[in-house]
């Protein structure tokens, strides 16, 4: 009867290690790239994302994600991967939500990671308007899922199957 009891809490410990990355991939967030490759995804500050929102040439992917969110180091490869496969054609950034917690409250952010498309406003009745939230999601993605996105939300792509 004591080894029923003690399994349910050997679960509950044991599953709090799922959702946690290992050292090794929290040291190496910054290293998406290969050596000596430009990173396609630049870091941005609450106010660069306000000048980015405000100056819109082409379509915006925003990663809202925090430096010790397991899901958002793992997902970190695949978002350069894909921002490097679209370079040119939409801009890829990431907000750390634990620097900019102003921007992150604005922007209603509320689990991680959270990808955000916003693509350019035209409206002649409302010129002060500069972006529009196309779409949002939350959780970690695979390259390909984030590619299905950006041709759904900014090239009239079907919508995708993501689950």
């Amino acid at each position: 009867m004591k080894f029923l009891t003690a399994t349910p809490l050997l679960l509950l410990v044991s599953s709090t290690h799922a959702f946690t990355a290992p050292r090794s991939v929290q040291r190496s967030v910054s290293l998406y790239a290969a050596e000596g490759e430009e990173k396609a995804v630049a870091m941005v500050s609450g106010e660069d994302l306000e000048l980015l929102l405000q100056n819109m040439e082409q379509p915006l992917v925003v990663d809202a994600y925090a430096t010790w969110c397991g899901p958002c180091l793992l997902m970190a490869p695949e978002f350069e991967q894909a921002a490097q496969e679209l370079k040119g054609k939409v801009k890829f950034v990431k907000l750390d939500t634990d620097q900019e917690e102003e921007m992150a409250s604005r922007l209603n952010i509320m689990g991680l990671p959270t990808l955000l498309f916003l693509d350019k406003y035209q409206d002649d009745e409302n010129p002060d308007a500069r972006a529009v939230l196309k779409g949002r999601i939350e959780g970690a993605m695979q390259k390909k899922s984030i590619l299905d996105l950006v041709e759904h939300y900014f090239f009239d792509g079907p919508a995708p199957q993501l689950f």
